[in-house]
C-alpha cells in the first residue's frame, strides 16, 4: 500500500498539471449537471417499511385526493377585536378563495362537484370537507364553528369561540416531497395579502416555510478559524491554503454532484448540507496530514519537495486511506437499515469522504508539485531539529508522560466524568419537530400557540385514519361512516372525527382525527398504537381494520424504528471496523480499546445533546429559545459520522506509537515517541473539525443545528478526553500486551505497511545500490 501511494505521490507532484486538469474537469461537469438540471430538495421524510408509510401509499393508490401535503394558515385579529366583522370576513373569504384558485392546491367544492357528477361511493360529503362539528357531542358546546360568511360556511376554515383566531387547513393535489419553492412561496404570498390595511396577522404554518439551504454565516466563521489554525500549525500561508482548495474541490464535487442527481432521487434539504459538513471537516484535516508529513520530512531530513510528498502521501496518505476507510464503512453501513431518505443522506456523505481521500492522495501532491521548494519557506529551512521538536513537543511531551505516571487515575477521572455526561440520554426523546419547538418569534411558533389556544393542541397534528371493512360484506356504507365517527369521538383522546373520503371501489374509508393532546406528545403516540390494534373496541365493533397516517404518525413511526435498528447499526459497524482496525495495527488490544473509547464518548455526546437540546441547558447560547425532542435521524446519523472520525484520530496517533515501537522502541517510550510526533496535528485537526461542525450549529434548519452540536461536541469529547487522555493511559497499561496478535491470526491478516516500514526498506536499498 504505502510503496503505490509513494509512486502515486511522486508522479502527481512531477506531473501536477495532468491531475489537476482532470479533477477540474470532473468539477466542471458537476457544475454544468446542476445547471442543467437544477435542484429539486424537500423537506420531508419517508421511511418506507413503516405502517404509517405504508397506509399513506394505500391512501395515494386509492385516494389520491386525501394524500396530498397538508398545510394550514392561521389568521389572528388584534387584542379584544374579533375576525368576524364584514371587512374581515370579506378579505379572509376572498384569501381562502384565490389559495383554493392555486394550481396545485384542492379546492373542496370541486371536488364534491365532481364526486357528485361522476357517482362515486357514498354522498357527496364522503368525497370533501364536511361541517367539522357534524357528529361532536351534542352535549358540550366546543370551541370554534365554521366561519360563515353570507350564512353559508367557507370551506375549510374554522373561527375560536372568541373569533379571534381562524384556521384555514387546506390540501395540495400532491405530495409535500412534490411541492416546489414556487408552489410553497404562492400560497404564502396570497395569505399575506390579507393583511394589508386590515389589523389581521398572518401567520403560516411550519409546513408552508419555504425549502432553503441551511447555509450561512456561522458556516463560514467556522471555516475562518479552520484556516487560522492550519496557518498556525503549518507556519505557513501556502501550505495551510492547499488544505482549504482541496476541501472545496472535494465538496465542489461531492454536494454539487448530490444536487444535481436531486431532480431524479428524492433528497431531503438536509442530505446536500450533511455532505458539506463532512466533506469540509474530513477534506481539510486527511490534506493537514499530508501537508504536515511532508514538511517535517522536509524540515527533519532535508529532503527534496518531491521527494518529502511521495513519502508523505505513501506513509500519511495509508493512514489517510484506512482512516477514511472507517468513515465509510460507517457511513454505507446506514444502507443496510432499509430505510431510504437515511440511505440517500449516507450515501452522499459517503461520497464527500471518499472524495477528500481520493483528492489527499492525488490532487494535493500536484499542488504540491506547483509550489515545489516553496512549502517550507527559508526561515523554516534554518531552525535545526532538536530545537524544533524541543519547542513543538514540550507541552504534549509533559502531558503524555504526566497521564502515563498517573495512569489508573486518569482512566478512573475519564471513565468517571464521561459517565455522568451521559446521564441525560437515558431521557432522550426522539421526534420530529414541529412549531412547538420553534424560536417564539418566528411565524411557526406563533400559529402553533395561536392553533392551542384556540382550538386545541391536537389540530397542529390530526391523523390520517383508514378503514377497511374485514366482514362479508366488504362495503363502506353510511351507517358504518357513522359507527366509526360515533366510535372515535366517544374516546377521550380523540376530540373530533370528520370523514375525508371513500375509494371508487367503496372498500376504503378515510377519517381525519384530532387527537387531544399535542403532535410530540406520549398521549398521542399512545393513541396512534391504540387505533392500531386489530382487537380494539372500534375493530372489533364495526368489523373493520383501521390504519393510521399523517404527518405526526410518520414522525412517531420513524423513532421506533430508528430506535429498534440502532443497535443493529452499531454491531455492523463495531464488527466491520475492529476487523479493519485489526489489519492496520496487528493487534488485538487496539481495536477493543478504540470501540470502548467510542463507546463513552458517544454516550457522552448524547448526553449533552439531550441536556442542550431537549433540557433547554444553554439553549440561547446556541440561538434557540424552546427546548423539545431530539430529531429522530440525529443519534444515528451522529453515531455513524462520529465512530468513522473517531477512528481517524485512533489511526493517525496509534499509528505514530506503532511506528516508533515496530523500528525498536519499547511499549511506554514508544507511546511517549508517537503522541510527541501525532499529538499536535491531532489536536490541530480536531480543533478544525469542531470550528467547522459548530459553524453549522447556528443554522435556521433545527436538524443541522443539532447534528452539528453533536458532531463538535462528540469531538471534542472523543479527541481530547479519549484519544489524548484514555488512550496513552490505556497504552500504558497494557504495556506489550497492547500489540500482542495470536500467531495464526498474523499470519492470516494481510501485512499492508501502514507505517510504511517495507517503503523505507526499499528506498534504502535503492539509494545503497546508487552509492555503488
Amino acid at each position: 500500500m504505502s510503496t503505490f501511494l509513494y509512486r502515486l505521490g511522486r508522479t502527481a507532484f512531477g506531473r501536477p498539471w495532468l491531475f489537476i486538469a482532470g479533477w477540474l474537469a470532473v468539477l466542471t461537469v458537476v457544475i454544468g449537471a446542476v445547471a442543467i438540471n437544477g435542484v429539486s430538495v424537500s423537506s420531508e421524510m419517508k421511511i418506507e417499511g413503516t405502517e404509517a408509510q405504508t397506509v399513506l401509499d394505500r391512501v395515494a393508490d386509492e385516494l389520491p385526493e386525501a394524500s396530498g401535503g397538508q398545510a394550514s394558515v392561521v389568521f389572528t385579529a388584534p387584542d379584544g377585536e374579533r375576525l368576524d366583522t364584514p371587512e374581515r370576513l370579506a378579505v379572509i373569504s376572498g384569501t381562502v378563495g384565490d389559495v383554493y384558485d392555486l394550481e396545485k392546491v384542492v379546492n373542496p367544492l370541486d371536488a364534491a362537484l365532481g364526486a357528485a357528477e361522476e357517482g362515486a361511493p357514498g354522498t357527496p360529503p364522503d368525497n370533501a370537507p364536511v361541517d367539522p362539528l357534524a357528529g361532536s357531542d351534542q352535549g358540550q358546546a366546543p370551541p370554534y364553528q365554521p366561519l360563515l360568511v353570507d350564512g353559508a360556511p367557507v370551506p375549510g376554515v374554522l373561527v375560536s369561540s372568541d373569533g379571534q383566531v381562524a384556521l384555514f387547513q387546506f390540501q395540495f393535489t400532491v405530495a409535500s416531497t412534490s411541492l416546489t419553492d414556487d408552489d410553497v412561496t404562492s400560497v404564502v404570498e396570497v395569505v399575506e395579502r390579507a393583511e394589508q390595511g386590515t389589523g389581521i396577522t398572518v401567520l403560516p404554518s411550519d409546513s408552508l416555510k419555504a425549502i432553503e439551504i441551511p447555509v450561512g454565516i456561522g458556516e463560514v466563521i467556522g471555516l475562518a478559524v479552520a484556516a487560522l489554525v492550519l496557518v498556525l500549525t503549518l507556519g505557513s500561508l501556502i501550505a495551510a491554503g492547499l488544505p482549504l482548495v482541496t476541501a472545496l474541490v472535494g465538496v465542489g464535487i461531492g454536494v454539487g454532484g448530490a444536487y444535481a442527481l436531486s431532480t431524479v432521487v428524492e433528497m431531503n434539504s438536509a442530505t446536500p448540507v450533511l455532505g458539506l459538513m463532512v466533506g469540509l471537516a474530513v477534506g481539510i484535516d486527511y490534506a493537514l496530514f499530508v501537508v504536515n508529513r511532508q514538511r517535517r520530512l522536509i524540515l527533519d531530513r532535508g529532503l527534496t519537495a518531491r521527494e518529502a510528498a511521495g513519502r508523505a502521501v505513501g506513509t500519511a496518505g495509508s493512514a489517510v486511506f484506512f482512516a477514511g476507510l472507517t468513515v465509510l464503512i460507517a457511513l454505507t453501513a446506514l444502507t443496510v437499515i432499509g430505510i431510504a431518505t437515511l440511505s440517500t443522506m449516507a450515501l452522499v456523505a459517503a461520497s464527500t469522504v471518499a472524495l477528500a481521500v481520493l483528492i489527499a492522495l492525488s490532487l494535493l501532491p500536484a499542488l504540491l508539485g506547483l509550489v515545489g521548494e516553496r512549502i517550507c519557506s527559508d526561515k523554516a529551512r534554518g531552525r535545526r531539529r532538536a530545537k524544533e521538536d524541543a519547542e513543538s513537543h514540550s507541552v504534549a511531551d509533559h502531558w503524555v508522560k504526566t497521564v502515563i505516571r498517573f495512569r489508573w487515575p486518569v482512566i478512573a477521572g475519564v471513565v468517571a466524568i464521561l459517565g455522568v455526561m451521559a446521564i441525560p440520554a437515558a431521557s432522550m426523546n426522539l421526534g420530529i419537530p414541529s412549531g412547538a419547538t420553534a424560536n417564539q418569534d418566528t411565524a411557526a411558533r406563533q400559529s402553533y400557540e395561536a392553533v392551542s389556544q384556540g382550538f386545541g393542541e391536537g389540530f397542529n397534528g390530526p391523523l390520517l385514519v383508514t378503514a377497511e371493512p374485514t366482514g362479508t360484506a366488504g362495503r363502506v356504507t353510511p351507517e358504518l361512516t357513522a359507527k366509526l365517527i360515533t366510535g372515535f369521538q366517544d374516546r377521550d383522546d380523540i376530540v373530533l372525527a370528520t370523514p375525508v373520503g371513500i375509494n371508487e371501489a367503496g372498500d376504503l374509508a378515510v377519517f381525519s382525527i384530532i387527537p387531544t393532546s399535542g403532535p410530540s406528545d406520549e398521549a398521542t403516540s399512545d393513541l396512534v398504537k391504540s387505533l392500531r390494534e386489530r382487537d380494539s373496541a372500534i375493530a372489533q365493533d364495526n368489523q373493520v381494520q383501521l390504519g393510521v397516517t399523517g404527518f405526526t404518525a410518520i414522525g412517531i413511526d420513524m423513532s421506533d424504528k430508528i430506535a429498534s435498528v440502532l443497535p443493529l447499526y452499531l454491531g455492523i459497524i463495531i464488527v466491520l471496523s475492529v476487523l479493519i482496525l485489526m489489519v492496520v495495527f496487528r493487534s488485538v488490544v487496539v481495536p477493543i480499546k478504540a470501540t470502548a473509547g467510542f463507546l463513552l464518548s458517544i454516550l457522552a455526546t448524547f448526553g449533552a445533546t439531550t441536556a442542550v437540546f431537549q433540557w433547554g441547558w444553554v439553549s440561547e447560547l446556541f440561538g434557540f429559545d424552546t427546548g423539545g425532542p431530539l430529531m429522530s435521524f440525529m443519534p444515528i446519523i451522529v453515531t455513524g459520522i462520529l465512530y468513522g472520525l473517531a477512528m481517524d484520530y485512533e489511526v493517525f496517533l496509534v499509528s505514530s506509537m506503532r511506528e516508533a515501537h515496530i523500528h525498536g522502541q519499547a511499549a511506554r517510550p514508544s507511546v511517549v515517541h508517537g503522541f510527541d510526533h501525532a499529538s499536535r496535528v491531532v489536536v490541530a485537526a480536531a480543533i478544525i473539525m469542531v470550528a467547522v461542525f459548530s459553524g453549522f450549529i447556528f443554522s435556521h434548519d433545527i436538524m443541522i443545528k443539532q447534528v452539528g452540536f453533536a458532531l463538535a461536541a462528540g469531538i471534542l469529547i472523543d479527541a481530547f478526553i479519549v484519544r489524548l487522555t484514555l488512550v496513552p493511559a490505556l497504552m500504558a497499561v497494557f504495556d506489550d500486551r497492547a500489540w500482542w496478535l495470536p500467531p495464526w491470526l498474523d499470519r492470516l491478516l494481510p501485512d499492508l505497511d501502514i507505517e510504511g516500514d517495507k517503503l523505507l526498506t526499499m528506498l534504502d536499498e535503492q539509494a545503497g545500490v546508487t552509492d555503488r
